[in-house]
């Protein structure tokens, strides 16, 4: 059996190298792109295959509970929304510069895959994705990955609130940190990074 997945993947691998040189030929390197669907259900089910069976069938240990939901919020919210939104949509600038782009997390192409392969994914990445793997090898960092995939589970869901809430959470540039800090002071009487920033324009 194994041997018989292990020629479907060459065969999958070898009909998206094809597919893959025939785009760049009449394309070039672009990965403003729209991935073809054949190219899409060639990866999923190549991504498919590459989960063990045993994988795919494990049982999430992490309760599901407002406190592991809280924990998870704040864990996607710091790593994993400046690709896939806090909402789980995709829909930010690194999400939709991807090739293949971040998908909808909400819709049926991911939740109904099953607990074990969303860890699965988490932990190893996608390859020729922008899916890193965050695999630790440590009991702390797997349950962490678990919490996670309740939060994926709870995406179609979220509230207007709890996007508010993530918001706060969500890594801030240099920038946006300089702002909030001269809001912050001119709030508290402290105009002085103001007044420079508006003699500097």
């Amino acid at each position: 059996m194994k041997r018989v997945l292990a020629v479907i993947i060459a065969a999958a691998v070898a009909g998206i190298g094809v597919l893959a040189f025939l785009k760049i030929a009449a394309s070039g390197f672009s990965a403003k792109e729209e991935p073809t669907a054949l190219e899409k259900v060639v990866a999923r089910t190549a991504r498919s295959i590459a989960v063990p069976s045993e994988v795919k069938s494990k049982q999430n240990p992490a309760l599901n509970t407002p406190e592991v939901l809280a924990e998870a919020r704040a864990h996607w919210a710091d790593h994993c929304a400046t690709c896939h939104a806090n909402n789980g949509s995709g829909d930010t600038e690194m999400g939709r510069n991807l090739y293949p782009r971040a998908p909808d997390m909400r819709q049926a192409a991911t939740q109904n895959l099953t607990d074990g392969e969303l860890f699965s994914i988490i932990e190893n990445g996608v390859r020729l994705t922008g899916m890193p793997g965050w695999r630790a090898g440590a009991p702390k960092s797997e349950l962490s990955s678990w919490k996670l995939v309740r939060f994926i589970r709870h995406l179609p869901q979220v509230s207007e609130e709890e996007e508010r809430e993530m918001q706060r959470m969500n890594p801030k540039t240099p920038a946006e940190l300089q702002e909030e800090q001269e809001v912050e002071e001119f709030l508290k009487g402290d105009d002085t990074h103001a007044q420079q920033h508006a003699h500097s324009h």
